[in-house]
């Protein structure tokens, strides 16, 4: 946790602490965002939300329109049928949705404040599946659940964006931790961006690792390349991830899939992923290129992964197709040919590098006093601060595959773990 201090920095970390002290601390804090909180309905919860008393059911906070979602999904029908045969059904949005029952895992809420990225997730998902489009800061109560997920948001963390410790965006994982108390679900996994490792020399990345595992669990965390595990795309994240302490499982996150290595897949390239859309890319962010946009190479070529997928249409990478960038001084590259010799990636090639299936429907909101760009924009965000379809299977997958084995223990653990408040047993 942190201390308030006078200073630049409101919360600076705790480096001289022990394990009652922390717990308070975070008692203290989540206590006083419960207290801001509303009551999420008035309906009791048993009542409320479609749960599945045999398979995992799954909490996604900050959800976007569904990336980390679809890949636990995929990973829970690996778990039950086979990644082969997943894949088979995962070709057709018709069979997805007729076969997507068979899995281990079962969404039963959403919850983000992204109106047309809520919009795609009902596109995407059960209708069975409890969606609110509000601020979590103000929501009292969550469902009792299996898992907890959700990239919280990262702008205070982003190497791009502020970096003081005192951005109050940083501590939105303070409510992804109250859920947790909350429900005290078996597991939890949260994602976020590289920067968060070096925020505060690294201090902020311990004290989060220390307040999820005062809140009861076994924690570990891990950076990984969305490249590694058949992305085309070079996308470094960090993954937290969670196992309650009763629960005898100890999660190790998986190797590489993809690479130089030996028995290693090599990495999908651009060519693999978008070649065949060449001739028919749909709709992409048109318009000039800024000094900011030429102050550094934006195109790779047919035979690499893709730069990042930002969340951005005109901060979108460069279609590999035509000449190269030429750099021409420092922070200076150009467009040889002129601009109109290169596009950006449209917005169906970037969902491919995301690895999202080609039947994955996006809203642009439909908003008439929006033009084309501002509506394109729209699904570029959503599709770039989604966590990539691929990475998020195989992260899901250690679970998945324990879970299948070992699903009547954590049933049977299920109606006790629920039965006594946090709060109560770190304050008794």
């Amino acid at each position: 946790m942190k201390i308030a201090e006078r200073g630049r920095a409101k919360f600076r970390p705790l480096k001289e602490y022990d394990e009652k002290q922390i717990k308070k601390l975070l008692i203290d804090k989540i206590q006083i965002e419960q207290e801001n909180a509303q009551s999420l309905s008035d309906q009791d919860f048993s009542d409320f939300f479609d749960r599945k008393t045999n398979k995992l059911n799954l909490v996604s906070l900050f959800s976007g329109c569904g990336g980390l979602d679809l890949g636990f999904e995929l990973a829970g029908l690996d778990a039950t049928l086979g990644k082969e045969k997943t894949n088979e059904i995962l070709l057709s949005r018709d069979n997805f949705i007729e076969n997507r029952d068979a899995g281990l895992f079962h969404t039963i809420y959403s919850i983000d404040m992204f109106k047309e990225a809520n919009q795609s997730y009902k596109l995407n998902f059960p209708k069975t599946v409890v969606q609110h489009e509000k601020d979590i800061r103000k929501v009292k109560d969550f469902p009792n659940c299996d898992i907890v997920l959700g990239g919280f948001p990262c702008p205070g963390f982003s190497e791009a964006g502020p970096r003081l410790i005192d951005d109050e965006r940083n501590f939105l994982y303070i409510h992804f931790i109250r859920s947790l108390i909350k429900t005290k679900p078996s597991f939890f996994i949260a994602e976020n961006v590289k920067g968060m490792l070096t925020l505060g020399k690294g201090e902020v990345i311990k004290q989060i690792i220390q307040d999820f595992e005062s809140a009861g669990y076994k924690v570990k965390f891990e950076l990984v390349n969305a490249r590694d595990y058949g992305v085309p795309q070079i996308r470094e994240r960090v993954f937290i991830v969670g196992v309650r302490e009763d629960i005898d499982f100890d999660y190790q996150f998986p190797a590489p899939t993809h690479g130089e290595g030996k028995n290693q897949k090599p990495f999908v390239t651009l060519n693999d992923a978008i070649r065949d859309l060449e001739n028919n890319p749909g709709e992409s962010y048109e318009g000039s290129f800024s000094p900011i946009y030429l102050s550094r190479n934006r195109k790779k070529t047919w035979d690499e992964q893709s730069f990042t997928i930002q969340a951005s249409g005109r901060q979108a990478p460069l279609h590999p197709s035509g000449l190269a960038m030429k750099k021409i001084g420092p922070d200076q590259w150009m467009l040889p040919g002129g601009e109109s010799m290169h596009r950006r990636l449209s917005v169906k090639e970037i969902a491919r590098i995301q690895t999202f299936p080609d039947w994955f429907l996006f809203s642009d909101g439909n908003n008439p006093n929006i033009n084309r760009n501002g509506r394109l924009d729209k699904i570029y965000k959503q599709i770039g601060n989604a966590v990539p379809v691929e990475l998020a299977r195989a992260i899901a997958n250690p679970i998945a595959q324990w879970s299948a084995k070992n699903l009547n223990k954590i049933i049977e653990k299920r109606s006790t773990s629920q039965q006594l408040s946090l709060f109560e047993e770190i304050m008794v």
